[in-house]
């Protein structure tokens, strides 16, 4: 669980890593910018029942601090979202990221259900297709 501190306010708010990278590039491309917004998000559920929301400027402090020592893989998709987001009247809304969950197509000869198992390959069938032989 990432970190974010915002202004003088003695309250950090703690936000997953993950979502807190892809945050943290949509809210610096919009200071970069010169382009103020809000942020918002649900309450989880160890907080009081509700939602914030937040005035984001570039003269307020602003502070990314993250548990994981190495930065997660980015996904462009999610980032495009949060941007697409920060320039509506409601600015940012912190979503969960959409993960494609659907499933992998299979070929029929296909040796490995991707998510699923690992089945065994015969080696001896394959050398034998090859012409190879084991040493």
């Amino acid at each position: 669980m990432g970190t974010l501190y915002y202004g003088d306010s003695g309250t950090p708010i703690g936000i997953e890593d993950r979502a807190l990278a892809h945050l943290k590039v949509a809210v610096i491309t919009k200071l970069r910018r010169g382009e103020s917004f809000t942020l918002s998000w649900q309450h989880t559920e160890d907080q009081p029942r509700g939602r914030s929301t937040l005035w984001v400027h570039a003269t307020i402090p602003l502070r990314f601090v993250f548990d994981e020592p190495e930065a997660p893989e980015l996904s462009r998709k999610w980032i495009e979202e949060l941007m697409r987001s920060a320039n509506t009247t409601g600015g940012i809304l912190l979503v969960p990221e959409q993960l494609d969950t659907s499933e992998i197509p299979m070929e029929a000869d296909q040796p490995v259900q991707v998510g699923v198992d690992v089945q065994g390959v015969d080696v001896q069938d394959d050398e034998a297709d090859s012409g190879r032989t084991a040493d």
